[in-house]
């Protein structure tokens, strides 16, 4: 019954998006005809070659006091597609009317629709995550929902508070995402309970150590030119992404040292503790390369357009490394100390209450 209803749920919000121009304020048209009518290669100083073209385009209009009616748009757009891009027939895009001349609108391309991508791309990543998470995939979906809904409010009360509350706000929307997260994905048992004490300790513990270190440091070696267009505080929003950042790779950590710690003794209650010790160890040694390397990539991947820039202007490595991945490299650092941290902290705790369990039965 709940895949049936999610089904048709899916079906019909495709169709909706499909179908929502008249909720829209600007004008939207379908795209019926393209027609290429001009090209040329270009060479730039530095070498770099690009072919632009120019395209003719008639539309139908969707929406607004011009509905029905058909505009000639043009566009123009390079092979690189780096601000731009091509169209073709059956595209929606947002338009701009020029002129209404001798019974014929002409105008401008502003933006593409794309919620109707958004949405079919949002219900694929559903029903892939519930073929392989089962119920506990859907609701992994719903805590994600969730866990949006939670920041977006956060930030809107900082965007109304002062600049102190930013850290205070991150701190108290982490407690609500892990309990949250682990409550709604692996329900209420000891194994979420001892994940969500774990995960709230090593991340106090790891942004005590990374608040302290910076500090004294007076946050040499960091590089904020590239948020300094903020006009808050941004050594405090750094911070505050740091907080953020780290708690998801904790997480991950934490439920998987309770998970594997529960999992063998509910397998065989009789299992010795020192041979639960030992598997839970070798468990957080397999994770923690992974997981410090996925964080690394994960940080490092946002400014790999930078480096080809500076790369291509023949700029030093150590003033690309210094300038575009400081930050980047601090938050990896500050991650991967959480998620070390993170196996011996949920191992005892997992252990501690295993032993409570032993003693009750």
């Amino acid at each position: 019954k709940w895949m049936i209803a999610l089904v048709l749920l899916a079906v019909s919000s495709i169709l909706f998006v499909w179908n929502n121009y008249s909720f829209y304020e600007r004008p939207i048209a379908t795209i019926t005809d393209v027609t290429n009518y001009e090209e040329e290669h270009v060479i730039d100083q530095f070498g770099n070659e690009d072919t632009l073209y120019s395209q003719s385009i008639n539309a139908k209009i969707r929406n607004g006091e011009h509905l029905g009616q058909i505009i000639t748009l043009t566009n123009h757009f390079s092979a690189s597609g780096a601000y731009d891009q091509g169209f073709l027939a059956g595209d929606d895009v947002f338009i701009w009317v020029d002129s209404f001349e001798e019974q014929e609108l002409t105008g401008s391309i502003t933006d593409v629709k794309r919620d109707h991508y958004l949405v079919i791309i949002a219900w694929l990543f559903l029903f892939v995550l519930m073929a392989v998470g089962k119920r506990q995939g859907l609701y992994s979906a719903l805590s994600l929902g969730v866990n949006g809904l939670i920041l977006s409010f956060a930030l809107d009360i900082y965007l109304q508070a002062s600049n102190d509350w930013l850290l205070v706000i991150c701190a108290i929307s982490s407690i609500l995402f892990t309990v949250i997260t682990l409550l709604l994905v692996n329900g209420a048992n000891e194994k979420t309970y001892t994940a969500i004490l774990s995960t709230l300790i090593v991340t106090t513990i790891t942004m005590a150590l990374a608040y302290v270190v910076l500090t004294q440091l007076n946050n040499n070696g960091l590089r904020f030119e590239e948020m300094q267009f903020l006009t808050r505080p941004y050594q405090t929003v750094f911070m505050a992404g740091v907080l953020i950042g780290i708690l998801g790779a904790v997480m991950d950590v934490s439920i998987t040292m309770s998970a594997s710690i529960f999992g063998m003794y509910e397998e065989n209650e009789a299992i010795e503790e020192s041979t639960l010790k030992a598997s839970g160890l070798e468990v957080g040694r397999d994770v923690m390369g992974a997981m410090i390397n996925i964080m690394f990539f994960a940080y490092i991947s946002g400014s790999i357009p930078s480096i080809l820039l500076y790369f291509k202007n023949h700029s030093p490595l150590e003033f690309i490394v210094s300038l575009n991945l400081s930050l980047e490299l601090a938050r990896a650092l500050v991650a991967g100390i959480g998620i070390v941290l993170a196996i011996p902290v949920g191992l005892y705790l997992s252990l501690y209450f295993v032993r409570r369990r032993r003693a009750k039965n």
